[in-house]
């Protein structure tokens, strides 16, 4: 594919300030484009395996083999953690009955380390969604940048060279306003993900919350209060 001849004739007019716009632009897009694809197959992944992994958890005989199962089936470790947080809390307070952590009740030991775990899979699913973010809010304010500063060099240039008619301001303009739309060709891309991917997070959020529950009346008896009471976790509306 061929880059147009204004795009060429700006960057070859442009100076140091319009290249480093250009690179940050083409930095932004390259990064934006590489993460996105990156998260949405590791996303995509781990809500493909989600019930095949549940199930299989739930047909074992035992928490351990639960967890076995687990490990062969959830390949992104979205909700093995979680079970393997309740088994380790349930086992430290039956064998440590002198520690101090000990003396609290074992279903708020086990409400604790779910929680945690649980906080801990939720930044591991939601990582990378800031640099979306950042770039879809920043990359017009940074086309634009360079469209001004484009503007204010083509003009000077102009007036320089004391032709100032239609024709002569039209081309370099039009070609300054260039960046603005490059801008916008980054950003969309970014702002797109970062709602697809958001949504994605939460789905996967609300089904480990739902996990962890069933985890704490399984290992104590007895229903969890919130396993997980952060406000990021809140589920979207399913469509």
């Amino acid at each position: 594919m061929a880059i147009p001849a204004g795009i060429l004739h700006y960057l070859e007019s442009g100076d140091a300030v319009t290249h480093a716009v250009a690179y940050v632009l083409l930095a932004m897009s390259v990064a934006s484009w590489c993460f996105l694809l990156v998260k949405a197959w590791v996303l995509v992944r781990a809500k493909r395996q989600g019930p095949a992994a549940l199930a299989a958890f739930w047909r074992a005989a035992t928490l351990d083999d639960g967890i076995a199962a687990l490990r062969a089936t959830d390949k992104e470790r979205v909700f093995a953690p979680l079970a393997e947080a309740a088994r380790d809390a349930d086992a430290a307070s039956r064998t440590e009955p002198r520690a101090l952590a000990a003396r609290v009740e074992r279903g708020e030991r086990v409400l604790r380390a779910l929680r945690h775990a649980l906080r801990t899979s939720q930044r591991r699913l939601e990582f990378g969604q800031v640099l979306l973010a950042s770039i879809g809010s920043t990359a017009p304010f940074v086309g634009l940048l360079g469209t001004v500063w484009g503007i204010y060099h083509a003009l000077g240039s102009i007036a320089a060279s004391g032709q100032a008619q239609i024709e002569n301001v039209a081309g370099p303009v039009g070609e300054a306003l260039i960046m603005t739309a490059f801008g916008l060709v980054v950003a969309i891309p970014a702002v797109l993900a970062y709602n697809i991917l958001g949504r994605l997070v939460r789905q996967l959020v609300e089904e480990l919350d739902g996990f962890a529950r069933d985890l704490h009346v399984f290992v104590c008896g007895e229903p969890a209060a919130t396993p997980a009471a952060t406000p990021a976790a809140t589920p979207a509306a399913t469509a």
